[in-house]
């Protein structure tokens, strides 16, 4: 299982900030996740906790200003500066973010983050007006300017009472962002990947509407692989519960002719489209402008097959050589690989994973399935039981593969 934090070299500076709490939870999470965990406290911080706290959730030493003077002398902020792969600046006051726009060096995170070479991703924390203030604005924008990440702050309740802009990220949040900056030099950088998830509603009247059983839990996690691997994602919607992966653009539709639009406008420089959606087949031939009341007489409704998503982006492809690599997903409730071949060839998809829902541990609505890959070259490949996670990782590893083979 593809794991971005895996090995990868955290510098996280904390400033002053009654926040700080949730910065422990954050360092445990981060190590938890499997990356290495150095923690740098600034003498503010200090105030708030001491550093045994950190080195309890990290198993590795907290610094502080001491180090920076201490036995190893001046080469300490030399030493993180350089090992990290990303500095992780949360909770960060206006205090610090100024000297970091200033360019100073007066204690250890700031000389820290003037060695760092890697990205740097700063999570603020302060009262609104200390947000909003245009010194604080002015200062965030340089730092932006010089390449520089920023994720929050929210609205919310802050120390004071107040409600206002300035409160801290939580942390599964600022998690996700971490783990998107940790994928940017992965295998699929560069290179932009759209998934389509969810089932799409034809509309009955204002308030019905046919649909299916899709969970939209397959395409969200080939759109987490595809950016764990890289890529920029963008993912086409049909509703569902479930929250977007940090990093990649969302764009909502409802209906099977919805989706169709926001692909092929998405198509142009694609290098893959992944098509997880459950789209629907039929459609009502009329849509009620009001709600149809319940009567004596039944309700005959009359259905059109909908626009074949697939077939017109083959069309496109064919025209301007985008997408260069089609994945579709076929959901079968019988004589599956024959189903799922035969849409392989009439749709020319360089890969389709079966998938049979009537098994009740696979298919929609769960988080596991039990699928077939079959490839435009005859060639298959059985899968077991897997969460979906692992089937969308399995998917993104075969989309790398068929670049590579491209490419020769």
């Amino acid at each position: 299982m593809t794991n971005p934090f895996e090995n990868q070299h955290i510098v996280l500076g904390v400033t002053g900030s009654i926040a700080i709490y949730k910065a422990v939870d954050l360092a445990s999470k981060l190590t938890q996740s499997g990356a290495v965990v150095d923690v740098v406290l600034t003498p503010s911080a200090e105030k708030f906790v001491c550093p045994i706290t950190f080195q309890s959730v990290t198993g590795r030493k907290c610094y502080t200003d001491q180090d920076l003077w201490g036995g190893e002398g001046h080469v300490v902020h030399v030493g993180l500066g350089h090992a990290a792969t990303l500095l992780l600046i949360a909770p960060a006051s206006a205090n610090t973010i100024a000297k970091l726009a200033a360019g100073l060096a007066d204690n250890l995170l700031t000389a820290t983050s003037l060695v760092a070479d890697c990205p740097i991703l700063i999570a603020p924390a302060m009262e609104s007006h200390m947000y909003t203030h245009t010194a604080t604005q002015a200062n965030i924008q340089t730092l932006k300017g010089r390449g520089v990440k920023f994720i929050g702050p929210t609205e919310g309740r802050l120390a004071s009472g107040a409600v206002g802009y300035g409160r801290f990220v939580e942390p599964p949040d600022i998690l996700s962002a971490v783990r998107y900056e940790l994928s940017r030099s992965a295998p699929l950088h560069g290179h932009k990947v759209v998934v389509t998830a969810g089932g799409t509603q034809e509309a009955i009247d204002p308030v019905r509407m046919i649909t299916n059983r899709s969970s939209g839990k397959q395409g969200y996690a080939v759109a987490q692989a595809a950016l764990d691997q890289g890529a920029e994602v963008v993912l086409i919607s049909a509703p569902t519960a479930l929250i977007p992966p940090y990093g990649s653009k969302l764009i909502e539709v409802t209906s099977a002719s919805e989706m169709q639009s926001a692909v092929i406008k998405e198509i142009p420089g694609t290098t893959a489209l992944i098509m997880a959606a459950a789209v629907a087949d039929f459609k009502p031939q009329t849509t009620a402008q009001q709600k149809i009341k319940k009567g004596s007489s039944s309700l005959d409704l009359h259905l059109e097959p909908t626009t074949d998503i697939l077939k017109e982006v083959a069309s496109q492809k064919e025209k301007s050589g985008f997408p260069k690599i089609t994945f579709g997903f076929a959901a079968e409730s019988q004589d599956l690989l024959a189903n799922a071949t035969k849409k392989l060839q009439e749709k020319k998809l360089d890969m389709i994973i079966a998938n049979n829902i009537s098994a009740s541990d696979a298919g929609f609505e769960v988080d596991t399935n039990r699928v077939t890959f079959l490839f435009s070259s005859g060639e298959k490949e059985e899968l077991p039981l897997l969460t979906k996670i692992e089937v969308a990782e399995k998917a993104v590893s075969i989309l790398i593969k068929e670049l590579v083979s491209k490419k020769q």
